[in-house]
């Protein structure tokens, strides 16, 4: 793991303090029943170091869900996710205010007994959020009366919006765990890896995965391509990279998995490999019969020992579903972030991180 050159939960005191913490709940969602609730879990070591370590006031979260473009979608509420959260939280009072700002969410934070958990509605149900609009900042300060800001989000400070940027200029804002953890890790396995260094590609654009390979191109040690990109004839001629070659086809001759050739060059990298980092899946694994491969190199991952790292909301996503009939399989990080992994992976400055105090 790399230093992490933020400013953290651990290194502030916020003691009797109301703490606004951005977190990242942005799960599926079914006929109002949370069908994943990974995210929400990931949010508690945060919440529960700040109410029961640090000893804040109260904590008030707030969190995107969807894209409701600016508008309210009740399919879109956050109130399953309050009821998931008062589930994992049996020990704390956990509410929910159907409105972000104001005086009604101002009066939902007042009747909080201190000690306890309060999520705001969508913020994404407001089209200020998206356009990083300082009113809309303050107007959330101002209705709960927070003193600290805590970004626990990951997967959403690649974005510049209200809640990643506006309001860490506001408030003295640091990171949660979450954060820390995530960012650790991936800088970790660009900056010192232990080697072998493998990286494993997918996925369907070339466009989004070419930053990711050219920036490992002098850091790993090998490289693999699969996925949709590796299918529409991929090329690269640097001595690290390996494209699969062999593919699993339909019944119209369309290649949509890696083959057994290809599946087994790459578990071998795997085992062969001290870090492992994996982002895009190799085949179209909604569909069993094409995701072979992608199971096959999550097998081989889950079974490694060494330092294991999954990104990218498809291939997180198709691990989490490994994992439920899997559990024996175990990794080090399976990032909830897609775009933000990719794009730290890839060297990118993120705002909402860049935005939080300095150590």
């Amino acid at each position: 793991m790399a230093e992490f050159r933020k400013k953290t939960i651990q290194d502030v005191d916020f003691a009797g303090k109301t703490v606004l913490v951005r977190v990242d709940y942005n799960v599926p969602i079914k006929d109002g029943v949370i069908q994943e609730d990974m995210r929400i879990s990931a949010s508690l070591s945060t919440i529960r170091y700040l109410l029961d370590e640090g000893f804040a006031r109260k904590v008030i979260l707030i969190s995107h869900l969807g894209r409701p473009d600016g508008a309210y979608v009740p399919e879109m509420s956050l109130a399953p996710c309050a009821q998931r959260l008062g589930e994992l939280l049996p020990d704390k009072v956990v509410r929910f205010s159907d409105m972000i700002y104001g005086q009604d969410a101002k009066d939902a934070v007042d009747a909080l007994p201190d000690g306890g958990v309060l999520l705001l509605e969508n913020l994404r149900f407001v089209p200020d959020e998206e356009a990083d609009s300082e009113q809309f900042a303050q107007e959330i300060v101002n209705a709960t009366g927070a003193e600290l800001f805590v970004q626990d989000g990951f997967a959403v400070i690649h974005r510049a919006h209200a809640s990643t940027d506006a309001i860490a200029r506001i408030l003295p804002s640091v990171a949660g765990f979450l954060v820390e953890n995530e960012v650790s890790r991936l800088e970790g396995a660009m900056k010192n890896p232990v080697r072998p260094l493998l990286v494993i590609v997918g996925g369907a654009k070339v466009s989004d995965k070419q930053p990711l390979i050219d920036k490992f191109l002098t850091i790993a040690d090998k490289i693999a391509v699969g996925g949709k990109i590796a299918a529409d004839g991929y090329k690269n001629s640097s001595p690290n990279v390996y494209v699969a070659e062999d593919f699993a086809e339909d019944g119209n001759g369309n290649k949509l998995d890696i083959g057994p050739i290809s599946t087994k060059k790459i578990v071998d990298m795997i085992k062969e490999s001290k870090t492992i980092v994996w982002n895009g899946t190799l085949g179209m694994v909604e569909d069993d019969r094409f995701a072979r491969g992608s199971f096959a190199v999550a097998q081989a991952m889950g079974e490694s020992r060494d330092m294991t790292i999954v990104g990218g909301g498809d291939t997180t996503g198709y691990v989490e579903k490994v994992l439920k009939t899997n559990g024996e399989l175990t990794f080090n990080l399976i990032s909830t972030g897609g775009g933000a992994s990719l794009e730290l992976l890839s060297g990118k400055k993120l705002p909402g991180l860049e935005v939080l105090q300095d150590k």
